[in-house]
């Protein structure tokens, strides 16, 4: 939560500076992609922070007409899939990763590896919390 919270404060602060530059004739040409950057790592990190703290979309419509023990097998079947498909996608992430790392992004001249691996990280960022909440649900189920 702070690190998504410094990211944050640092692309206001960013944004801010780059703009009382241009405003008095000498503009920032790298502040937008550092920017940009900086947003799709916040991003990644937020949707985290939302999956742990259960604040998430989701539809309950349906999960709340089930009797508990029902719907915490079907919250158990749901994480599963969420980690199968997180798993499989994660390949697809790494390989990502590994075509863009020869690109170069304008100005910065940094890699573009460095805004696609925010995806492989939020990734495993999710597998991280979903693991947990996997334990958490069996937990709850066998009563322990």
């Amino acid at each position: 939560m702070a690190v998504a919270a410094l990211l944050l404060v640092a692309i206001v602060v960013l944004v801010g500076i780059a703009s009382v530059a241009r405003s008095m004739g000498s503009p920032i040409i790298w502040s937008i992609e550092v920017a940009q950057l900086l947003f799709v790592w916040l991003v990644m990190l937020a949707a985290d922070i939302a999956l742990q703290e259960g604040r998430h979309f989701g539809l309950s419509l349906l999960l709340d007409q089930l009797k508990p023990r029902a719907r915490l097998v079907v919250d158990v079947i749901n994480i599963l899939i969420l980690i199968g498909l997180l798993a499989f996608l994660s390949s697809y992430a790494v390989k990502n990763v590994q075509l863009m790392h020869p690109r170069l992004i304008g100005a910065t001249q940094m890699h573009a590896s460095m805004v696609h691996g925010a995806l492989l990280f939020g990734i495993v960022l999710f597998l991280r919390t979903l693991a947990v909440q996997l334990y958490g649900r069996i937990r709850q189920g066998s009563g322990a």
